[in-house]
């Protein structure tokens, strides 16, 4: 496994990247700010491996106005209504970043958290892992106004199999607070242009349909609206509907309720991305029971990647494995999983993705 120093923060901190791969044509490079996931290269149909994720070539892009490109995302994925949650009788007062929400853990959420990272050598792998970086971050008690001194760890690895990226989250708490971590990597399978003739399929029956703010509201059925997307169907096909859910968005930015049980090995389908024109697919696969799928509404091209490239609304989408938005709200039940972790009890999360 490589690594260099990447930059330097305006504190004068370093942040290293690291360089995995699996020696069937998948490789990663990530940082140690905020887990920053800063290229995928996956193989085309033909063997030619392009970069599938969205994301900047300098550090200060990433400090100054990276849009969530590649973060781990914590301490709690999507929002928070009115920044603030009651828990065991106590009100806790968040960072409020996104209207009168908490957004993503706040305005200095683990997506802009120097991580400290370590390879996993051979002797500690897994079966079938080709290379493996964990990365580990202490959250201290009232960091963004969330309680609890939380303890994470998250672990990138390669399959030496296939080329599979795995994603897994482990946290602790000192005292009870809520947890909501995932991964906000925009893809784009094509390596370049426009995403909306991409084929999306996700296995989900409800989606979660959200107000002015994109709060969910309620759960309704897909059927019969542009978010059934239980056959693959290419996203220009519904994005351009006057659906009133797509009309408050801007397009997708909803959270869908997955059908199906977990598999022996805790698992189950979350999503499906193909594209016709490179060949490209990934196939998502998580112990998360929902799946946020966000169509890159906001990219308005005030920002350039690698080679000048500009980003603008649809280049990339988000496919964010987690617990319902705003469960802090909602008492807990099979609709609502319960986001809360408590001293003695161990936050684990995983999510796949298999490229093909």
């Amino acid at each position: 496994m490589e690594c260099r120093e990447y930059g330097q923060l305006p504190d004068g901190r370093a942040v290293h990247e690291y360089t995995l791969g699996n020696g069937l044509g998948l490789k990663l490079t990530a940082i140690t700010l905020g887990g920053i996931v800063t290229g995928l290269w996956v193989p085309d149909r033909q063997g030619q491996a392009g970069n599938v994720v969205l994301g900047f070539d300098n550090l200060d892009d990433y400090v100054h106005r990276n849009p969530s490109f590649g973060i781990i995302v914590g301490r709690y994925g999507n929002r928070i209504a009115g920044a603030s949650f009651e828990l065991d009788g106590q009100t806790h007062t968040l960072s409020c970043n996104d209207g009168p929400n908490c957004l993503h853990g706040g305005t200095e959420g683990f997506g802009h958290r120097l991580w400290t990272a370590a390879p996993v050598e051979p002797p500690d792998r897994l079966p079938g892992e080709a290379e493996a970086l964990i990365f580990n971050l202490t959250s201290p008690h009232g960091e963004q106004g969330f309680p609890g001194e939380l303890q994470v760890s998250v672990r990138y690895s390669l399959s030496a199999t296939d080329n599979s990226w795995r994603i897994d989250y482990l946290a602790t708490t000192d005292r009870a607070t809520v947890v909501n971590l995932t991964h906000h990597d925009y893809f784009n399978l094509a390596g370049d242009g426009s995403v909306l003739r991409h084929r999306l399929t996700i296995p989900a029956s409800r989606y979660s349909e959200v107000d002015a703010h994109l709060i969910p509201q309620r759960h309704a059925s897909v059927a019969g609206t542009p978010f059934d997307f239980r056959a693959p169907s290419a996203i220009v096909t519904r994005i351009r509907k006057a659906h009133p859910q797509l009309l408050l968005a801007k397009g997708y930015d909803h959270n869908w309720l997955l059908d199906g049980d977990l598999d022996a090995d805790g698992l189950r389908p979350a999503a499906t991305l193909e594209d016709p024109h490179s060949g490209r697919r990934m196939d998502v696969l998580t112990s998360e029971p929902a799946i946020q799928f966000y169509s890159g509404n906001f990219l308005d091209a005030s920002l350039a990647g690698p080679g000048g490239r500009i980003y603008r609304q649809g280049d990339g989408l988000c496919l964010e494995t987690q617990h319902n938005p705003d469960s802090p709200h909602h008492e807990a039940s099979d609709d609502w999983p319960s986001t809360v972790l408590r001293p003695g009890q161990v936050f684990r999360s995983t999510t796949i993705h298999r490229f093909s």
